[in-house]
């Protein structure tokens, strides 16, 4: 199928996008890796696109003392690359390695898949996991920026805190502490396709953080409460799912405990984190 009409612009400054978006009736586009598909199949019918790739502002990465912002408009190729600072010297480069093909990954964005919210997309989970938080522009030209933990920001299958007029600017990352380890595993059923289950495991003792994500859940990712209980095998993977995620039918359950289980080995044989 062919999309239906829509004009296409190319916006000059944020506040240019923005203004845009005045209405409802147009869409923010950068690598258009996931929205084009949706276009084509006219499950989504925008009266225009915005074109935000190369507005400096969303491809600006910034090294804070604690973590490192990432603009929306980076590319997944050039986190695989290196071309940008890691704050978790590779555990973002293995991810982003791993994000369907390498022409997706030169196109596609960090900022754009979790504006798109795929609930199989990877730096849903990924970014889930490793407590990261948008960084979110309003309207107004007076807004501040507000930052959103990326657990609130993903509400939902293809659903974000976004209001219509919002923007996704950028992406802050924490930088782990001296000795956390990090394991992040997914089921596909061939190279480059979305996964089917996932999970991603934060150890981070320095920074008091500890956190194991579930996604590929058909919504937004689940964070299992305690999660200390599963890593002293106190508590299976099942078991936890089970509590966790009740509303997934059996055969998703074991799928998702398969990858959860993975991830825990992973884990145990994780080299410590030495920036």
């Amino acid at each position: 199928m062919k999309p239906a009409l829509f004009d296409f612009a190319v916006a000059q400054s944020l506040s240019d996008a923005q203004s845009a978006l005045l209405g409802g009736r147009n869409k923010l586009v950068s690598g258009n890796q996931s929205l084009g598909p949706m276009l084509n199949l006219r499950l989504t019918r925008p009266a225009g696109l915005i074109d935000i790739s190369r507005l400096p502002e969303l491809r600006a990465v910034e090294e804070h003392e604690n973590y490192v912002r990432f603009g929306a408009a980076v590319t997944h190729a050039e986190i695989e690359d290196g071309e940008v600072p890691d704050p978790t010297v590779h555990w973002m480069r293995n991810a982003a390695a791993n994000i369907a093909y390498r022409a997706v990954r030169n196109r596609g964005t960090i900022g754009g898949s979790l504006a798109h919210a795929d609930p199989a997309a990877d730096w849903v989970i990924v970014m889930t996991g490793l407590c990261a938080t948008a960084v979110v522009k309003g309207a107004a030209p007076d807004a501040t920026l507000r930052t959103i933990p990326m657990e609130e920001f993903i509400t939902g299958p293809y659903s974000t805190a976004l209001g219509p007029e919002d923007m996704l600017t950028a992406i802050d990352v924490p930088k782990p502490g001296q000795g956390a380890r990090w394991s992040y595993w997914k089921y596909t059923r061939q190279v480059g396709e979305f996964a089917k289950a996932s999970a991603a495991i934060l150890i981070d003792p320095a920074n008091n953080r500890t956190r194991i994500a579930i996604g590929a859940l058909g919504r937004q990712p689940a964070l299992i409460s305690n999660p200390e209980t599963i890593l002293d095998g106190s508590k299976s993977p099942m078991e936890a799912l089970s509590v966790a995620i009740p509303d997934q039918p059996a055969t998703a359950l074991h799928l998702h405990a398969v990858a959860l289980s993975r991830a825990l080995e992973q884990i145990k044989v994780a080299k410590e984190f030495s920036a």
